[in-house]
C-alpha cells in the first residue's frame, strides 16, 4: 500500500537528504516525491516535501520520526494523487482547438469519474514550434501523465521529433488532423477536437471499451 505524506520543514540544505534517510531506515521506497518552497499562507518560507512511499509497514513510527526532527514543523498524511487525481490527460496547442479538446475531454471523463474512476484532465495553449516541442517534451516527465493530444492547426519539425520521442516512452499521442507532419506522427488522428478527447479519455477509462492501441495509426 502506497503511503503519502507532506513533511513541512525549514528551508535549509541537506533537509531532503534526511528525510529520505530516515524513510529508508523505516524500509520505505520512495517512489514519487515533488517540493516547492511557500510563496504564501500560514509557512511562507517554508518547504514542503510530498512524498508518496511503498514498503513501509509502521506508517505512525517513521511520522512520528520525522515529527522529531528539528527541522521539521509538521507532518501530514493523505490519499496519493493518485487516489484523488488519478491518470491525466495533457491537451496542448492552439487555445480554440484546446479548448474544444478539453471540453470533449472533461465531458467524458465526468461519465467515467462519476462510476468511481479519477481522470483529470490538464490543458496548455501555446504559440510557436519551440514552445510547443518544449511542453510535449515535458509531459514524459508528468507524474500520471497518461495520453497527449496535440490540438492545432499546423505542427511538425521539433514537435514532431518530441512526438516520436514520447511515444517510445509509452505515452500515446493523439492529433487534430492537421497541416504538418506531426499527424503521420501520432498514434490517431482526429478530425473533430470535441471527439479527441472523449477518445482520450476512454482509452484511459477502466469503464469504456476503447485501446488506441487498436486502432493505432487510423484516422476519424
Amino acid at each position: 500500500m502506497t503511503l503519502a505524506i507532506n513533511v513541512i520543514c525549514k528551508d535549509t540544505p541537506g533537509v531532503l537528504r534526511d528525510i529520505a534517510g530516515i524513510v529508508a531506515k523505516h524500509g520505505g521506497n520512495i517512489a514519487y516525491t515533488q517540493q516547492f518552497i511557500f510563496e504564501r499562507g500560514v509557512h511562507k518560507g517554508k518547504g514542503s516535501i510530498y512524498m508518496e512511499i511503498d514498503g513501509v509497514t509502521d506508517s505512525g513510527a517513521l511520522v512520528s520520526d520525522l515529527t522529531s526532527q528539528d527541522v521539521v514543523h509538521e507532518v501530514v498524511t493523505s490519499p496519493s494523487f493518485q487516489e484523488v487525481y488519478g491518470s491525466r490527460v495533457i491537451v496542448i496547442g492552439g487555445g480554440a482547438q484546446v479548448a474544444q479538446v478539453a471540453m470533449g475531454a472533461v465531458s467524458e471523463a465526468d461519465r467515467h469519474n462519476i462510476r468511481g474512476e479519477h481522470i483529470s484532465v490538464d490543458t496548455i495553449p501555446l504559440v510557436g514550434e519551440n514552445a510547443i516541442a518544449d511542453a510535449v517534451n515535458a509531459v514524459s516527465r508528468l507524474h500520471r501523465a497518461s495520453v497527449l493530444v496535440l490540438a492545432g492547426s499546423l505542427m511538425g519539425g521539433r514537435i514532431t521529433k518530441e512526438v516520436k520521442k514520447l511515444r517510445e516512452v509509452g505515452i500515446p499521442v493523439i492529433a487534430l488532423n492537421m497541416a504538418g507532419s506531426v499527424p503521420e506522427a501520432a498514434d490517431l488522428v482526429v478530425t473533430d477536437p470535441v471527439q479527441a478527447g472523449t477518445f482520450a479519455v476512454m482509452h484511459m477509462a477502466k469503464t469504456a471499451k476503447f485501446d488506441i492501441n487498436k486502432v493505432k495509426g487510423r484516422r476519424f
